[in-house]
């Protein structure tokens, strides 16, 4: 079982991921017929599925940033 923090992070990475789409003016939907291609289909359901279990590949993260126009930087803290 997942304690409370475990669940509260998935959220929070879920969450900021979906901001994202939805502050650039996309939907999830929309979003995942633009990962699909010629190989595989991405359906909404399991985009949706990949975000909360945090089974998402980075690969696709990088992929949904392009899509909505961002870069992912890694900065030194």
């Amino acid at each position: 079982l997942y304690n409370m923090k475990e669940i509260e992070k998935r959220h929070e990475i879920r969450d900021e991921i979906k901001g994202y789409i939805t502050f650039s003016g996309w939907q999830m939907g929309e979003v995942a017929r633009r990962l699909s291609d010629r190989k595989s289909k991405v359906a909404l359901q399991n985009l949706s599925n990949k975000l909360t279990n945090e089974t998402i590949r980075y690969s696709e993260v990088k992929k949904i940033a392009d899509i909505l126009g961002y870069e992912i930087k890694w900065e030194k803290k």
